[in-house]
């Protein structure tokens, strides 16, 4: 852990999987175009099946959409598709990230639409946000508290509010969760 301190806590407005008791939580500033964050999705998906209830798992949204031109719109749609449902920001979640390597065909504003209706959601409807802006404000906050809490990369993981800048690797991830939330495998 490097120290650096979490400068929004979570709350209400942050994308939240696991109980709020939780034993640890893990919080997650990523892109949805990085690859990085494309390799890091399955390893935290593993880490919350081994860890299961101790876990509390938290995304927010960090464009580097100068590196990444969907990334903004991607980060859009998912809030989107979640607005009101938070089962459905996950569904989009996950299948932004498991379609990442489709490039354009899945990241642009048709391809988007397309996953939206797979989690569910009015494709139109998203893509309507996506033309209004309407979520742009949303994403940036996360972005801009990132930024003061010294995120400039993805994926960037803070653990219980401090950041952690060790290895990401499911191994590493399991270990320093339960030594800081002293959880244990579910």
């Amino acid at each position: 852990m490097s120290g650096g301190r979490l400068t929004l806590p979570v709350g209400a407005r942050d994308h939240i999987q696991g109980d709020a008791k939780a034993a640890v939580t893990l919080v997650e500033y990523g892109d949805y175009e990085c690859p990085h964050c494309g390799r890091a999705y399955p390893i935290v998906k593993r880490v919350q099946q081994r860890l299961g209830k101790k876990l509390r798992f938290v995304f927010r949204n960090f464009p580097i959409s100068e590196a990444h031109p969907h990334a903004e719109h991607a980060a859009e749609a998912a809030e989107s598709a979640g607005h009101g449902n938070s089962k459905a920001f996950w569904s989009m979640h996950d299948l932004i990230f498991e379609h990442q390597r489709e490039g354009e065909a899945a990241l642009g504003d048709a391809g988007l639409a397309r996953l939206a209706a797979q989690a569910g959601v009015d494709g139109q409807q998203v893509l309507d946000d996506l033309r209004d802006s309407t979520y742009r404000e949303r994403v940036r906050e996360d972005f801009m508290s990132g930024v003061r809490s010294g995120v400039n990369g993805t994926p960037t993981f803070f653990i219980d509010g401090v950041r952690y800048d060790g290895s990401w690797d499911e191994e590493s991830l399991v270990a320093i969760l339960e030594r800081v939330g002293g959880a244990t495998h579910a």
